[in-house]
């Protein structure tokens, strides 16, 4: 009975899960951290000029039934890259708990998350130890593949920001990242927020160059941005929303972490800038016909 039981579970992994919707060559992201007024959410969500990729944020110590209303309202209308935990939390969980809640949120939404984001700022010195930070995401990365998954590693840009230089994001993936991945991620983006790094402006076209070498077979963006000053929100939008890198596989993304707050409702002026950057850099091949869009304004 053992044995059956053991190629029944064998040919589970091996069954392809139901396939996701095909992503957009070019990402318009944007993070929702909390899914509180959700009409109010979809209705912006609803109203960009191109269908935007939504990271939700499924908050620490939730059960996923939490977010079955959200995760349903906004796949009717955006993309979704999960992101399965925040970094802040990460070294809360052993790596038992981590294993299943990744398997709690893979079972409730597999078939409407797009993207999975299992590794969410992963060499931030805030994780806690570094092999048990490498066996979380390497088992989660395991998981998600088994089941044919679309998985994304966020990196935390932290050029001289940083306590000990073992954690500087370059010597840190080269050092720790596992070479399957290097090799089978989907997607690997970066966060990058100026105000935590004396508002050092990198050279991005250097950047992803660099992360191209290091992950031949990945889509690369902007995984995470964003201020908390109001006098600078429009501009750092801009800056971002608006960046031209050449680097193969380049998505853009972006993934502004203040939709939310800044966004919701679509009569807030960040909306509306926002949507013009959109429809701005929108080109026709962006556009996916079977999608909803409007015509531009």
């Amino acid at each position: 009975m053992k044995n059956i039981a053991a190629i029944l579970l064998l040919l589970a992994y091996s069954i392809p899960a139901t396939s996701q919707n095909v992503l957009p060559k070019k990402f318009w992201g944007v993070t929702i951290d909390d899914v509180g007024n959700l009409s109010a959410i979809v209705t912006s969500l609803s109203s960009h000029y191109q269908k935007p990729v939504t990271r939700i944020v499924f908050d620490e110590w939730q059960p996923a039934t939490n977010y079955t209303s959200a995760v349903n309202a906004i796949d009717s209308v955006s993309y979704i890259m999960g992101e399965l935990l925040d970094s802040y939390y990460f070294n809360q969980y052993s790596k038992s708990q981590w294993i299943a809640r990744v398997n709690e949120y893979l079972n409730a939404f597999g078939n409407k998350v797009d993207l999975w984001e299992f590794a969410n700022e992963i060499n931030g010195e805030w994780l806690g130890n570094k092999d048990s930070v490498i066996a979380k995401i390497d088992t989660a990365f395991g998981i998600l593949k088994c089941a044919n998954k679309k998985t994304a590693l966020t990196l935390y840009y932290n050029f001289n920001c940083w306590s000990n230089p073992n954690n500087e994001m370059f010597r840190w993936v080269v050092q720790n990242i596992p070479t399957r991945m290097k090799s089978q991620v989907d997607y690997v983006l970066v966060s990058y927020y100026e105000d935590d790094c004396n508002n050092y402006q990198p050279n991005w076209q250097k950047v992803f160059d660099s992360l191209r070498t290091i992950f031949p077979n990945s889509k690369l963006g902007i995984g995470e941005c964003g201020t908390t000053n109001a006098n600078k929100k429009k501009e750092y939008l801009t800056r971002y929303y608006s960046m031209k890198i050449t680097t193969p596989g380049f998505i853009g993304g972006y993934f502004w972490w203040y939709y939310k707050q800044d966004c919701v409702s679509k009569t807030k002026a960040l909306w509306t800038a926002l949507d013009y950057l959109i429809t701005l850099h929108s080109t026709s091949n962006d556009i996916d016909p079977g999608k909803r869009s409007k015509q531009l304004r």
